[in-house]
């Protein structure tokens, strides 16, 4: 009986494990995550937008708004990003109140900008024993110390150098020129003791620790993200303008002005008095007056002569500038 009973909780435990069993295989897999990193890194890539967004944010293109501009940018064909340096430029100009013309036949002036500087660099700090390479005395055995640091600090500086200039397309000559502008942007790792990274810099909201922002007033510092310059509004910040709206413009003469255009042209209507278009029609179709012929003087009377005669004056012809009449 005793035999049975074990054979029975035997088949029992078989049963079970053998339904259990590859559920609880399937229970203690595990999952893998495959990740990837871009050719450049993020934090390159942001100390260069940074300090490009700083130096075009002290441009100021004051000295051409309302103006028409065309933007030449073939001097930074072979700039670092390119295409952000050139955006952010044409930004900087619609900011400024410039008017942009994708044609240049049809621009007044041209602006040009060459950049000096867009890049990156980085230097370290440790305090402590740095990696070395030893001579190995005993085959086998590593011939590398590790790094034991102490303390140790990492800065990555972005830098960009700007220059820009414009002139009249039509006469060539010099309207304006920025000089050159430079910014710059940092990003900083620190190590303390084995704990760390400490990140902070221009490119950081504040100071960090494993990717969560430390509320620490008194390492958090300044943030210095926001360029500054110029009046216009700077190419981190937010922006909206409104669009100039075109309302017909409407004259209303003056009360005054309408009478006394009344009074010169006669009541509305066309209707006159007849006795002004009398005097207008005998006014406009009488002929030139003509001035009287004058009187002559009277003749003397006869004198008689000896002979008994009478002798007369000689005959006298009187004229005028319009007839001829005979004095006799």
């Amino acid at each position: 009986m005793k035999q049975l009973a074990s054979v029975s909780r035997y088949r029992t435990w078989r049963l079970i494990g053998l339904i259990l069993g590859p559920g609880l295989l399937l229970a203690l897999g595990c999952g893998t995550t495959r990740m990837t990193d871009t050719q450049r890194t993020a934090t390159e890539q942001l100390l260069i937008s940074n300090a490009v967004d700083q130096a075009v944010s002290h441009l100021d293109f004051g000295s051409l708004t309302g103006k028409l501009v065309y933007f030449d940018p073939q001097y930074l064909d072979n700039t670092v990003d390119r295409g952000y340096v050139v955006s952010s430029l044409r930004q900087r100009l619609l900011a400024s109140g410039c008017i942009l013309q994708e044609d240049r036949s049809k621009a007044i002036y041209i602006v040009e900008v060459r950049s000096g500087c867009v890049g990156t660099d980085r230097h370290s700090l440790l305090i402590g024993v740095p990696q070395m390479t030893v001579p190995a005395f005993v085959p086998g055995q590593p011939s590398q110390i590790p790094e034991i640091p102490v303390a140790k600090k990492t800065d990555e500086l972005g830098a960009a150098k700007l220059a820009v200039f414009a002139y009249n397309r039509q006469t060539g000559q010099r309207v304006w020129q920025s000089g050159t502008v430079e910014a710059y942007s940092n990003a900083r790792d620190l190590w303390v003791a084995g704990l760390g990274p400490f990140r902070k810099g221009t490119i950081r909201h504040g100071t960090e620790l494993a990717g969560e922002e430390l509320a620490i007033p008194l390492i958090n510092g300044k943030d210095a993200r926001a360029g500054q310059g110029g009046e216009a509004a700077p190419v981190t910040s937010a922006a909206t303008w409104r669009e100039p709206v075109q309302v017909p413009v409407v004259v209303t003469p003056s009360p005054l002005l309408t009478l006394l255009a009344q009074a010169a042209l006669g009541p509305p209507g066309g209707t006159r008095s007849k006795s002004s278009e009398g005097q207008k029609a005998a006014t406009s179709t009488a002929s030139p007056t003509i001035p009287p012929a004058p009187v002559p003087p009277p003749l003397p009377p006869p004198v008689p002569n000896l002979g008994g005669q009478a002798e007369t004056a000689p005959a006298q012809i009187w004229s005028s500038a319009f007839a001829v009449k005979p004095g006799g």
